[in-house]
Formats: structure tokens, C-alpha cells, sequence
């Protein structure tokens, strides 16, 4: 898939402009955003990924297209997943509901520009050493089945748990105990101080730094063309703050999400390791030839796996969250007797 410049230089203006509209357009000025707001503005978000991959369909084809519509929608889950991690954020640092806007689309931000980085930087391995295919593959299925085994812990014992990042900017950096208003940095007595919600935003930026090293080789499993890896994971982030807004009393009710992601990783992480024998250079594998006794996994059934995942998982959560919201529901005056 040959992307001239100026495709590059329109598509990362656009989406720059996109991030400052929703900062000047919603949250310069601090609020808590109501449910309709969030719902039409997530629509608009992925009404413009869709749109984008249709003129990808139209101008490139169906197997590029449908390369995208695999990473966006792949992306897009992980992305409702990491949800869970920010709200345990939130809570932990008692962030008002009319702040926290600003530390998601920063965070948001922050999360482009890391995972633009990685995305060039796997770019430019898979280029050069086709063996690299093993270790995302490998990575992968390890990680689908943390995240299975992860998902069979109590829900009640999660907690945010501080990592590296957030201990050594508390060792480092002057905090205050208490929010003033919307401002990172703060002075007091003449001394600069950063703000809980500057310490919430290094919380999210280095969730993002984790999240990234599980998004990118799962995108990578799904297209090569590094175009459509970027342009997936810009769409999947766009969006994502009014996503949080949208959904935020429903993830508690997405209670098998996280067994349909492994599912969904595993499937990618086979995927790879697949495509890595078939493009096999290393000696002490199948004498360095390659290996094709599998046949490649068609992009049409990738995109398959992943909505029909996404689609069982979701019904099978809310079937159970309803099932146990019965359960749990009080007996009438009428019935106790």
C-alpha cells in the first residue's frame, strides 16, 4: 500500500485538529458532561473512523479495507477494556467529574504520540527481521491468557495499584494534598507544587505506556501497512473521553469483556506466530526455510472472529448482569407474605 506525504500530512492534521477542537470545544472549560453529550459525540467519532475506512475500501480495496475495519474494531475493544483501569484511577484520586475530562484528553494525547513511536519502531523491526512476527506472536498468547486469568479474580478486590512512574514523580516532584480548580502546577509560598490532577494524568500516561505494549503487536497481527496501524489506533483514542462518560456506568456489567479480549489476542498471537513460518529465515527452524503446512489466516476471517467474539461476549455479559440484578432485587411487600 503505497501512502504518499501529503495522504500522511492531511490525516495527522486532521487528527490533530480533532484533539484541539475537543479541547478548546469541551474541555478548556470544566465540566461534567451529560449523557447525551457523550453519546453524540462518541456517535461522531465513530461515524468519521467508519467513514474513513469506507474511502480506504474505495481507494485501496477490500483487503486493506478490511485490514482496518480489524484494527479499529480490535483497538476500539482494547480501549473499553483499559476503561476499567482509568475509572479504578479515578476513584483512587478522587478526581471531580468536571475534571476529569482534562486528564483523559491528555492522556489521550499523551497515548498518540507513545504509540505513534512504537508504531514506526515496530515498523521499521518487522521490515528488518522477519522473526520479530515470533515475538509478538508469542507475547500475545501469553497475554490472552493473563488477561483470561486476570478475569477470574474477584471484582471487588481490584485496586489501583501505584506503579514505578507515579512513586518516583511523588519522590521527585512538590504535590499538594488538595485540586486547585483545573491547574497542574500551582504556587505555594512562592514554591512551585504539581496538583493531584497532574499526578492522575502521569497515572493515566503511564497505563497508556502498558496498554501500548499490548495494542501494538496485536494491530501488527492484523496489517503490516503502517498507515492503517496508525490511522486504527488514532480513531480507536478519539473519541475514547466521551467513551468514558458514555459507558461508565455499564463496564461493572461487562463482566466477560475481558475473556472475549483474551480470545481475541490468542486468536492474534496464533495468527502471527503463523504468518512467522510461513516467512521462517531462522536456521534452526525448519532449516531456515519456511514453513507452510498451515495455510495464512484470511483477513476476512480475522474480522469474523473478532465481531462474533465481541458480539458473544457482550450479550453473555449483559444476559448475566441482568440475571443477577433479578437475583439480587428485592422481594415485593407482597410476596413476602
Amino acid at each position: 500500500m503505497d501512502v504518499p506525504f501529503w495522504v500522511w500530512a492531511l490525516t495527522v492534521g486532521a487528527i490533530l485538529a480533532m484533539i484541539a477542537f475537543d479541547f478548546f470545544g469541551h474541555v478548556r472549560t470544566p465540566h461534567a458532561p451529560t449523557l447525551r453529550e457523550s453519546a453524540t459525540w462518541s456517535a461522531v467519532y465513530v461515524a468519521i473512523a467508519v467513514v474513513f475506512g469506507l474511502l480506504v475500501l474505495w481507494f485501496a480495496g477490500g483487503q486493506y479495507g478490511g485490514e482496518y475495519f480489524a484494527g479499529y474494531i480490535t483497538e476500539k475493544s482494547l480501549s473499553v477494556d483499559n476503561l476499567f483501569v482509568f475509572v479504578l484511577i479515578m476513584a483512587s484520586f478522587a478526581v471531580p467529574r468536571e475534571l476529569q475530562q482534562k486528564v483523559l484528553l491528555f492522556g489521550i494525547a499523551f497515548a498518540l504520540v507513545l504509540r505513534t513511536i512504537f508504531i514506526f519502531l515496530g515498523a521499521a523491526a518487522i521490515e528488518n527481521f522477519s522473526w520479530v512476527f515470533y515475538i509478538f506472536g508469542g507475547f500475545l498468547i501469553y497475554t490472552a491468557w493473563a488477561q483470561a486469568r486476570g478475569a477470574a479474580k474477584d471484582e471487588d478486590e481490584e485496586e489501583f495499584q501505584e506503579n514505578f512512574f507515579l512513586r518516583l514523580t511523588r519522590r521527585t516532584v512538590p504535590t499538594t494534598e488538595e485540586y486547585h480548580g483545573d491547574r497542574m502546577v500551582t504556587k505555594i509560598k512562592g514554591k512551585r507544587h504539581i496538583t493531584p490532577l497532574a499526578i492522575a494524568l502521569v497515572a493515566i500516561g503511564s497505563a497508556d505506556l502498558l496498554f501500548a505494549v499490548d495494542s501494538i503487536p496485536a494491530i501488527f497481527g492484523l496489517t503490516q501497512e503502517t498507515y492503517l496501524v496508525f490511522t486504527a489506533n488514532a480513531f480507536a483514542l478519539l473519541g475514547l473521553r466521551q467513551l468514558f462518560f458514555l459507558i461508565d456506568g455499564l463496564l461493572d456489567r461487562l463482566v466477560y469483556l475481558a475473556y472475549g479480549l483474551a480470545v481475541i489476542l490468542g486468536f492474534i498471537g496464533a495468527k502471527l506466530v503463523i504468518h512467522a513460518l510461513h516467512t521462517n529465515e531462522l536456521p534452526f527452524i525448519n532449516g531456515g526455510e519456511h514453513v507452510t503446512l498451515i495455510p495464512e489466516v484470511p483477513t476476512w476471517l480475522s474480522l469474523s472472529v473478532i465481531l462474533v467474539t465481541l458480539v458473544v461476549t457482550t450479550v453473555a455479559s449483559l444476559a448475566k448482569s441482568k440475571r443477577d440484578r433479578a437475583a439480587h432485587a428485592p422481594v415485593a411487600e407482597g410476596d413476602a407474605s
